[in-house]
C-alpha cells in the first residue's frame, strides 16, 4: 500500500521523454517529495508499456515512490521498435499528444510540472526538446476551460520547471558525455533558479538509475557511464539538480501595458 499523501505539501508531475530521465534528471526531487507526504507522478512519452523498458520504469518509479507509469506510447526518435506501429513522438500530431498531457495534468492536478529544458538537456535529444515544447503548451491549456473540455475539469499549475544544468555545473559530466562523443549544453548561470542539493536522496536516486537495467548494461547511455564511476564522484554529480522556473500564472506588482 502506498504511504499517505500530505496535501498541506505540493504535488509534483514530472514530463519527461524517455524511461530513465525521470530518475536522471528529477530522481532526487521526486525522492524527496514522497519523502515528505507530497503526490508525485511520472508522464513519460516514449516507449511502449509492454516494452522491456516499461518494466524498468515501473522499477524504478516504485524505489522513486512516484507511482505507477503512465505512458504516452509514441516511438523514439531513434528506436523505431520502441513502439512498433506508433508514429515517433517528434511526427505525431501536436495537438493530440498535448491533449493527452493535458488529460493527465487535470486528472492529477499537480502544484508543480518539471519537464526538460528548452536545449534538452545536456545531449539536445530531440524527443527531450519535444517533451520540452509539449509540456509549456499543456500545461498552459490545462488551465483554459474552453480547450480540449473533454479532457477533464481544468486545472492551473502553480509552477512550472525545467530540469538543466548551468554552465559551472557540468565539469565531470560534461567530460563523461564527451569521452562517448556526444554534445554537451548548458544554461547560462544567471538563467538557473532553483538548485537542489538532493544528497539525502542520492542513493534512492542511483537506486532509481540501477532499475534503467538495460541502459547500464550498455555503453553510451548516462546510466552506464556513472556506473564506471567511483562511488564519490557518482555521488557528487547525483546530490545536487538544477531547474530554471517558468511562469504559469500573470506576474504580480505592476503590469507592463504594450503601448509605448
Amino acid at each position: 500500500m502506498p504511504p499517505p499523501t500530505d496535501v498541506s505539501r505540493p504535488s509534483l508531475l514530472g514530463v519527461f521523454a524517455h524511461p530513465d530521465d525521470e530518475s536522471l534528471l528529477a530522481g532526487g526531487v521526486l525522492a524527496q517529495h514522497a519523502a515528505a507526504g507530497a503526490a508525485t507522478a511520472v508522464v513519460t512519452a516514449t516507449w511502449a508499456p509492454g516494452t522491456h523498458r516499461a518494466a524498468e520504469l515501473a522499477d524504478a518509479l516504485t524505489v522513486l515512490g512516484a507511482g505507477k507509469p503512465r505512458m504516452l506510447g509514441y516511438a523514439d526518435a531513434r528506436i523505431p521498435q520502441s513502439a512498433p506501429g506508433v508514429p515517433r513522438l517528434c511526427d505525431a500530431p501536436l495537438d493530440d499528444v498535448v491533449e493527452v498531457l493535458v488529460g493527465h495534468i487535470r486528472e492529477l492536478r499537480p502544484d508543480i510540472v518539471v519537464t526538460h529544458d528548452a536545449y534538452g538537456q545536456l545531449t539536445g535529444h530531440p524527443d527531450h526538446i519535444h517533451t520540452h515544447r509539449v509540456t509549456l503548451l499543456a500545461v498552459h491549456a490545462a488551465g483554459l476551460r474552453h480547450l480540449y473540455p473533454h479532457a477533464g475539469a481544468p486545472w492551473q499549475p502553480s509552477a512550472l520547471y525545467v530540469a538543466t544544468h548551468p554552465e559551472s555545473g557540468i565539469d565531470e559530466l560534461g567530460s563523461l558525455l564527451q569521452h562517448v562523443g556526444k554534445r554537451v549544453h548548458s544554461a547560462p548561470d544567471e538563467q538557473v533558479t532553483a538548485t537542489v542539493d538532493v544528497s539525502p536522496w542520492a542513493e534512492t536516486k542511483w537506486a532509481a538509475i540501477l532499475a534503467h537495467r538495460s541502459q547500464v548494461e550498455s555503453q553510451r547511455p548516462l546510466p552506464a557511464l556513472l556506473s564506471s564511476l567511483a562511488p564519490d564522484a557518482r555521488h557528487q554529480i547525483l546530490a545536487t539538480e538544477w531547474f530554471t522556473r517558468l511562469d504559469t500564472t500573470p506576474a504580480p506588482g505592476p503590469q507592463r501595458d504594450l503601448t509605448p
